[in-house]
C-alpha cells in the first residue's frame, strides 16, 4: 500500500510541483490549501498532468477542526508543509499576520499530527534565516539571524522544530532552506502565478515579457560582482520539488532529522537572468538601472553539498531551462 502524505499549500507554486513529483514517486497525496495565493484551476491542471483525481481540502492550517477532520478521514504517514505567507515587504507591514499564519499555523499542524500519531514532517524554510552571511557559498553551519518579520517566522519555525525533536525522539523533521525557485513544469500547465506585482525577479521579468509590466528596475549596478548587479542562486522548481521527495523518503526510511540547503551552488546576476529570459521569449525586455535597495547584499549563493551527501540531491536543470519553461508557462497562460 502506498504511503499517504498531507501537502499543505499544495496548490501553490512550489506545492503544486511537489504534488506532481510525489505522485510520480508513488505516494498518495492529500492537499490542504486556502487558495489565498493560488488559483482553483490548479487542481484541474494537476489532474491533467498526473492523470488521476486530486484530493483537496479548501481551508486553512489555522483551522484546527479541519486539521482534525483530515487526520480522521485519512491515515497520514507524513506531512510536507508549505502553507505560509511569503512576501518580505508585506511582512514588514503585517507582522502579526505573518507570525499568526507561519508560526501558529505550524504549531496547530504539529498538534494535529501528534494527536494522530504522525511523526514525520518536511518543512519549507528559507535562505533568509542566514541574514547577511559572512561566508559565501553559504553552508548550513552559518549563523542564523533575520532581517524581516518573514525571515523571523522561518527562523522561529526552525527553532520550534528543533525544540520538539529534542523533547521526543518519535519526531523527525526535514528542514529545507530554499534559495530562489524559478521556472515552471515542462508541460506548461502549472507555474508561478502571483495575484499581484511579483516580489521575486523571474516572475517580474516574466510579466515584463508578457507586457503586463512596463519595465524591470535593476536595483544597483555597482556591486562587487562581474557585471555590477546582484548575484543569487536560482533553482528550477522541479528540482526543488524533487528535493522534497528525497527529504521525505529519508525521513520515512531512517527516522533521522536533517537540515539542508536546496540550491545549485551557482550564482546568476540580475543582468544574466534578464539576458537569458530575452533569449527564451525572443525579444528584448525594457529595463532601467535604479538605486540600490536597503538590505540587499551583493551575492547569496548556497553550498549544496550537504543535500547531496544526505539526500543524494543534485540539481539537474539550469538557467536556460528555468527561463524557457517559465516563458512556456506565462505565454500559454496569457493566451488562455
Amino acid at each position: 500500500m502506498s504511503q499517504k502524505i498531507l501537502l499543505t499549500g499544495g496548490a501553490g507554486f512550489i506545492g503544486s510541483h511537489t504534488y506532481v513529483e510525489l505522485v510520480k514517486a508513488g505516494f498518495e497525496v492529500v492537499i490542504l490549501d486556502n487558495f489565498s495565493n493560488a488559483r482553483p484551476d490548479v487542481i484541474d491542471r494537476l489532474e491533467v498532468i498526473t492523470g488521476a483525481p486530486v484530493t483537496c481540502y479548501t481551508g486553512d492550517v489555522l483551522d484546527r477542526a479541519l486539521l482534525t477532520r483530515i487526520f480522521s478521514d485519512h491515515k497520514i504517514d507524513a506531512t510536507v508543509h508549505f502553507a505560509a505567507k511569503k512576501a518580505v515587504g508585506e511582512s514588514v507591514e503585517q507582522p502579526l499576520d505573518y507570525i499568526r499564519t507561519n508560526v501558529s499555523g505550524l504549531v496547530d499542524l504539529l498538534d494535529a499530527m501528534q494527536h494522530a500519531g504522525c511523526w514525520r514532517l518536511v518543512f519549507s524554510s528559507s535562505a533568509t534565516v542566514y541574514g547577511d552571511p559572512a561566508l559565501i557559498p553559504i553552508p548550513e553551519t552559518s549563523a542564523r539571524s533575520y532581517s524581516s518579520p518573514y525571515a523571523f517566522t522561518k527562523l522561529a519555525c526552525e527553532q520550534t522544530l528543533e525544540q520538539i525533536a529534542a523533547s521526543d525522539d518519535r519526531w523527525a523533521f526535514g528542514t529545507l532552506r530554499y534559495f530562489n525557485p524559478a521556472g515552471a513544469h515542462e508541460t506548461g500547465l502549472i507555474g508561478e502565478d502571483p495575484n499581484d506585482i511579483p516580489n521575486n525577479l523571474m516572475p517580474y521579468i516574466a510579466k515584463v515579457a508578457t507586457g503586463d509590466l512596463e519595465k524591470l528596475s535593476v536595483f544597483g549596478d555597482d556591486y562587487d560582482t562581474p557585471d555590477g548587479t546582484g548575484v543569487r542562486d536560482y533553482i528550477h522548481v522541479t528540482d526543488l520539488a524533487r528535493g522534497h521527495v528525497l527529504s521525505l523518503r529519508a525521513l520515512l526510511k531512517s527516522g533521522d532529522s536533517h537540515t539542508v540547503n536546496l540550491g545549485t551552488g551557482t550564482g546568476y546576476s540580475v543582468l544574466e537572468m534578464l539576458s537569458a529570459y530575452e533569449r527564451a521569449c525572443g525579444h528584448d525586455l525594457p529595463h532601467v538601472i535604479a538605486p540600490r535597495r536597503a538590505g540587499d547584499v551583493p551575492k547569496l549563493v548556497s553550498n549544496p553539498t550537504l543535500a547531496q551527501d544526505i539526500l543524494g540531491f543534485r540539481a539537474e536543470l539550469g538557467l536556460n531551462d528555468m527561463c524557457t519553461s517559465s516563458w512556456n508557462w506565462v505565454s500559454r497562460r496569457k493566451n488562455t
